[in-house]
C-alpha cells in the first residue's frame, strides 16, 4: 500500500509536540509533516502558508482546533490538493462576541504577563485528571512558550476574524473524519456533530476521557481512528 502524505495543522499555541505521540502511532501508515501556523494573522494567510509547507501533489489533511479553521480554508483555496480530511476538536462557526471579547482580553494580558495567559488557558484544555499529569501540562506549557507572545496575538487575531464556514461544508467532496472529545469544554460534541452533519458522508467519532487536547490526552485512540481513516 502506498504511504499517505499527511499534513497536520496545529491549534492555538501548539506546535509539532501536540502530535508527537499520534505520529508515532502512524509510523507505518503515513509520512507526516506538521505545519508552522505562527506567521500570519488571518485564517486565509495561515492556509496559504500551510499550503506552501504541504507535501507535493495531493495529501491527507488534519486540523486540530484552530488548525481545523485553517483546514476548511484550504478546502476553499485548493480543494484539488486534498485527498482526505480529518477535523479534531474544532467546528465551523465564526467567533461569538463573547469569544472575541475574551480573546482581546487575553491578548492584552499577554503584553503584561504571557505566562499568566498560559496559566489561564490550561485548565480549559484537558480533563481534571489529565491536568494532574505533569508531563501533559508540561507539554502544553512548553509548546505555548515556544510559540510565544507575538505569534499568539497573531493567531488570536486570525481566529477572531474567521468566517462562518457552515455554508461551505456541503461543498467538501473528500472522505472526512470528525473527531470530538466527550469532555471538551471548548468545542462540545454538539458542535462537532454539526460539523460532521454538514459535510457529505462525514463520519463522527467521539473519544472518551479527553478534553480539548485529544491528540495529547488520548493519542493511541486518535492514532487508531486515523489509521482506519487512512486505510478506508
Amino acid at each position: 500500500m502506498t504511504r499517505a502524505n499527511l499534513l497536520f495543522l496545529p491549534g492555538l499555541l501548539e506546535d509539532a509536540d501536540a502530535f508527537e505521540a499520534v505520529i508515532s502511532g502512524l509510523s507505518e501508515d503515513a509520512t507526516c509533516v506538521v505545519a508552522d501556523l505562527t506567521r500570519a494573522d488571518t485564517i486565509a494567510g495561515l492556509a496559504k502558508e500551510a499550503l506552501q509547507q504541504a507535501p507535493d501533489g495531493k495529501f491527507f489533511l488534519l486540523g486540530h482546533s484552530m488548525g481545523g479553521y485553517v483546514a476548511l480554508e484550504i478546502l476553499r483555496q485548493a480543494p484539488q490538493r486534498v485527498a482526505k480530511l480529518a477535523l479534531l476538536n474544532t467546528h465551523a462557526r465564526p467567533d461569538t462576541p463573547e469569544g472575541t471579547e475574551n480573546r482581546r482580553r487575553l491578548m492584552a494580558l499577554a503584553d503584561r504577563d504571557f505566562e499568566q495567559v498560559i496559566t489561564t488557558l490550561t485548565p480549559k484544555l484537558m480533563t481534571a485528571d489529565h491536568q494532574k499529569d505533569p508531563i501533559l501540562t508540561g507539554t502544553i506549557g512548553s509548546m505555548a512558550l515556544g510559540v510565544g507572545k507575538e505569534a499568539f496575538k497573531r493567531q488570536e487575531t486570525a481566529i477572531i476574524g474567521r468566517i462562518d464556514s457552515r455554508p461551505h461544508l456541503k461543498d467538501i467532496r473528500v472522505p472526512t473524519l470528525v473527531i470530538a472529545a466527550r469532555d471538551d469544554q471548548l468545542m462540545p460534541v454538539e458542535l462537532l456533530r454539526e460539523l460532521a452533519d454538514g459535510i457529505p458522508g462525514a463520519r463522527l467519532a467521539i473519544v472518551e476521557d479527553s478534553g480539548h487536547m485529544a491528540p495529547i490526552e488520548q493519542p493511541e485512540e486518535v492514532a487508531r481512528l486515523l489509521r482506519e481513516w487512512i486505510a478506508a
